[in-house]
């Protein structure tokens, strides 16, 4: 198609309009000159609706990320790349992290927490491919606070609906016990404190499943539960040498924290370990204290299960002794009148001597630190006629003896 002109360059005026990749331009037929250029489209929003934009607004301005943004990829990047993270956890890392700052409920927050958000996605993508990183790894990373990093992380969690599982206690024993200072020579690190570093996880991986099998890691922070029990296996592997050792200078020399709550952790696992004690046979001659017993913990670990059962009143035993209560427990001395105790029973607490079996609760039921304030009761709940139902969770305390408890049971599977 012809236009109108000349060509500046030769001066013919054999000037068309040439469709260059859907672009129209002013060309010189004779000498090829370029004489002027169309509009084009390059971007996806414009070419999807077929429409020209200016040549100044084709390079996608529009569309390039956000100072911010491209900051917090960085600090995201950075931070994989510190924690030597594989790169597909970066990426979903990064998208993590891009879905957040797209979120309304992101927007207003202030900009630390924003700098957190990055923090937070490295965390849910390493606990969803099952990776061991720790919520204090992270925030000592980033030079914050762990509430305050616990508060974006919950924040994240539920505006985006991440699935994030929990880390099992066996990858948080190696991920704790890997920023020790204790498994190489050093400095500051006398000779006989040294240790393995297999057989120091190894242990310290029993004493957390003692601790969790006694109640003593539900509703508990696992931290303090970790280092107390690392601390325990480290002095029962050369008790000889590090028996005088305290506590405070063993995560000095370590090179860790110590949390406020692990010395009541300490306390609780010496005296599951001191009523195990008692059960063995050859450890009955000694007189077992907080201090020797350490000496023989992988004795005590070797027989878990028989020491349990005997050191504690467990279900099982409870259903077998009152099934024949004519016949006691081994090692049990007779009750009068020929019938053997009932230790088992919750009824026969009260009777039970020093060093007996006792149940195996919780330690917040066994030494309660808080008690509830109920409410005042009314004059409709205070006048007790005798005629309350009695339920058969509080029938027990009335029982008294083995004939009984089976009477009581046989009447309750009667149809």
């Amino acid at each position: 198609m012809a236009a109108r002109g000349s060509c500046p360059g030769c001066g013919s005026t054999a000037l068309v309009e040439d469709a260059h990749y859907a672009q129209q331009q002013l060309v010189c037929a004779a000498c090829g000159c370029v004489l002027s250029e169309g509009l084009l489209t390059t971007t996806y929003a414009e070419e999807e609706h077929l429409r020209e934009v200016a040549y100044s607004q084709s390079t996608g301005q529009k569309e390039q990320l956000s100072r911010c943004l491209q900051r917090g990829i960085r600090r995201v990047q950075d931070l994989c790349k510190v924690l030597q993270l594989p790169t597909v956890f970066e990426e979903t890392a990064v998208s993590y992290f891009q879905r957040a700052l797209q979120h309304p409920s992101f927007h207003l927050v202030s900009l630390e927490k924003k700098e957190l958000l990055g923090g937070c996605c490295i965390f849910v993508t390493c606990r969803q491919h099952n990776w061991p990183l720790t919520m204090g790894t992270i925030c000592s990373l980033l030079y914050v606070k762990q509430e305050l990093f616990a508060s974006v992380y919950l924040s994240l969690q539920k505006e985006l609906g991440l699935s994030v599982p929990a880390l099992s206690l066996g990858d948080l024993v190696k991920t704790h016990l890997n920023s020790f200072r204790l498994f190489q020579h050093a400095a500051n690190v006398p000779a006989p404190f040294v240790e393995d570093k297999e057989k120091m996880v190894a242990r310290t991986m029993q004493i957390v499943e003692l601790a969790s099998e006694t109640w003593l890691v539900t509703g508990r922070h696992p931290v303090p539960i970790v280092t107390a029990a690392a601390f325990l296996s480290w002095q029962s592997l050369q008790p000889a040498a590090r028996l005088t050792c305290t506590f405070a200078r063993f995560c000095k020399l370590a090179g860790v924290d110590l949390p406020p709550p692990a010395h009541l952790r300490l306390k609780e696992l010496l005296e599951i370990l001191l009523r195990m004690a008692s059960q063995l046979a050859w450890l009955r001659v000694f007189n077992m204290d907080k201090k020797t017993v350490v000496k023989h913990i992988g004795d005590l670990l070797q027989h878990r299960i028989f020491l349990l059962k005997n050191a504690f009143c467990l279900e099982d035993e409870e259903e077998q002794r009152a099934v024949t209560p004519g016949e006691g427990s081994p090692g049990s001395p007779p009750a009068a009148g020929g019938a053997a105790q009932e230790e088992g029973c919750p009824s026969e607490g009260k009777r039970q001597h020093e060093g007996g079996p006792r149940p195996l609760l919780p330690p917040c039921l066994i030494n309660p630190r808080k008690r509830l304030r109920t409410a005042a009761p009314s004059a409709s709940d205070s006048a007790i006629t005798g005629d309350e139902p009695i339920s058969d969770s509080e029938i027990e305390q009335y029982l008294r003896g083995p004939e009984e408890i089976r009477a009581f049971r046989k009447a309750k599977a009667w149809p």
